[in-house]
């Protein structure tokens, strides 16, 4: 099992997971999740009306300082399922008359997800399957999701290793993104849409303009658009909400309307045409979701409380 030796993400920590030993993601072989509930907050195509069935999973390879996921991406903060468990939230929420399934932060858990996907469609699952992660996958765990996934919602948070290294202690971050990016879209190399508008198959790769690094989210746009064109869509962000104590200037405020403003006009001027920006308002901590066990608990429950 790949767990046993992990290689699912770019550190490649080699731990034995199925040992109880934790990753540099934090976690076992035991999956945990910490909420599964219907979303309305990820873009229009995936959300819709009704919202996305977003399944988050505790734990995460890597240590963005700003995170505003860190209750479960830093502190664990989740519950102990057995596998069994997953292809039933995912058939629940179907049932909830979720658009989609929109598995976040899915790196360290992948083998499961695989498995799990293949029953749930067995027992009649027929949404798609959104893989909304931070890109730090190795290609080969990319790969591996050929025929499970049909929507990549993908990060692409930094060009330059200095910044990776300092703000998330991954300085092969740009190398590993940009090769898992582009076995996503050698997947899913068209947009497809059904006749309301919503994403059944593609890529969506989002760039998080963070305070002070303008020039970064540039460098991170120009890429995208000069190797995949108008075949993605490049999701423009300027919701950072500063989390956390002692944050190091200038991740301590939020991104600036002149910033992104600036942002979006470099897109447009490169001649970006599939896009999505963000209107005011947006980095608000309301945004964030309540990780407090909702949506998980049912049969196949695993031992001990939550959180």
């Amino acid at each position: 099992m790949p767990y046993e030796s992990c290689d699912l993400c770019g550190h490649m920590c080699r731990v034995d997971r199925t040992s109880g030993k934790v990753g540099v993601c934090g976690q076992t072989a035991k999956l945990k999740i910490a909420r599964a509930a219907l979303h309305m907050w990820e873009e229009p195509p995936v959300s819709g009306r009704c919202g996305s069935g977003t399944v988050f999973f505790s734990g995460c390879s890597l240590s963005c300082l700003f995170c505003q996921n860190a209750e479960i991406s830093h502190d664990g903060v989740g519950k102990e399922v057995e596998d069994e468990r997953l292809h039933e939230i995912m058939l629940s929420l179907q049932a909830q008359k979720a658009h989609n399934i929109n598995l976040v932060t899915p790196t360290h858990f992948v083998p499961t997800i695989i498995k799990e996907v293949k029953i749930a469609r067995n027992l009649g699952l027929c949404v798609p399957i959104v893989y909304n992660t931070s890109s730090f996958d190795t290609e080969k765990t990319v790969k591996s999701l050929e025929n499970t996934v049909d929507v990549y919602l993908a990060d692409f948070k930094y060009v330059t290793p200095k910044v990776a290294s300092a703000y998330s202690g991954a300085p092969d971050y740009p190398k590993v993104a940009k090769a898992a990016i582009a076995e996503m879209v050698r997947q899913q190399p068209s947009l497809v849409y059904d006749e309301t508008g919503l994403l059944l198959r593609g890529v969506i790769v989002r760039v998080l303009l963070l305070p002070g690094h303008v020039a970064e989210s540039k460098l991170a746009v120009s890429y995208l658009y000069k190797t995949y064109g108008d075949g993605i869509i490049i999701s423009l962000l300027n919701q950072y909400t500063p989390h956390g104590e002692n944050l190091p200037k200038p991740l301590d405020r939020k991104v600036t309307k002149a910033e992104y403003r600036d942002l979006c006009d470099y897109a447009d001027k490169i001649g970006v045409k599939n896009a999505f920006i963000q209107e005011g308002g947006a980095a608000k901590e309301s945004f964030i979701p309540a990780f407090n066990g909702e949506g998980i608990v049912g049969k196949g429950l695993g031992n001990g409380s939550f959180p």
